[in-house]
C-alpha cells in the first residue's frame, strides 16, 4: 500500500478519501507542518498534497515564497521520490511560478478541483 500526506491549510482542502481506497493509498491529514515534519521521521509518504499560499511579506529576510517551503525541502531530503501536488485558489495562480522555481512539483491543481483530476495527478509517471 502506497501513503499519502497532505497538509491542509484551510477548509477548501482537496481530500478524496474514496479514490485514495481506490487506488490503495493510505492517506493522512496534517493540519500544520510541524505534526507532518514529525510523522515523516516514522514514514515517508509516496505522494504528497500540500495546499499553496503565497506568503505576502511575512519573512523579513525575504526568504518565504509559501507556507510550504520548509515542508518541500525536507521533503526533498527524506522522500526525495515522493511525488508533490500543489493545490491552490486561483488567486494564487500568478505566484506560484516562483515556487516551481525552486522545487520540483509533480502537479499543481486549482480549485475547484475534482476526482479525475487527482486521479490523473496521482497515477500519472513522473516528467
Amino acid at each position: 500500500m502506497k501513503s499519502l500526506y497532505t497538509l491542509t491549510a484551510s477548509p477548501f482542502s482537496a481530500h478524496f478519501p474514496a479514490l485514495y481506497q481506490e487506488l490503495d493509498i493510505a492517506a493522512e491529514r496534517y493540519d500544520s507542518a510541524r505534526n507532518l515534519h514529525r510523522a515523516l521521521k516514522q514514514q515517508v509518504p509516496d505522494f504528497f498534497v500540500g495546499e499553496f499560499i503565497y506568503a505576502w511579506g511575512n519573512d523579513y529576510a525575504g526568504n518565504t515564497i509559501s507556507n510550504l517551503d520548509v515542508t518541500l525541502r525536507t521533503l526533498e531530503a527524506v522522500a526525495p521520490r515522493a511525488k508533490i501536488i500543489i493545490v491552490m485558489q486561483p488567486s494564487e495562480e500568478a505566484h506560484i511560478g516562483k515556487l516551481l522555481e525552486l522545487f520540483r512539483v509533480h502537479a499543481v491543481l486549482k480549485h475547484p478541483i475534482v476526482e479525475d483530476q487527482m486521479r490523473a495527478a496521482l497515477q500519472s509517471p513522473v516528467h
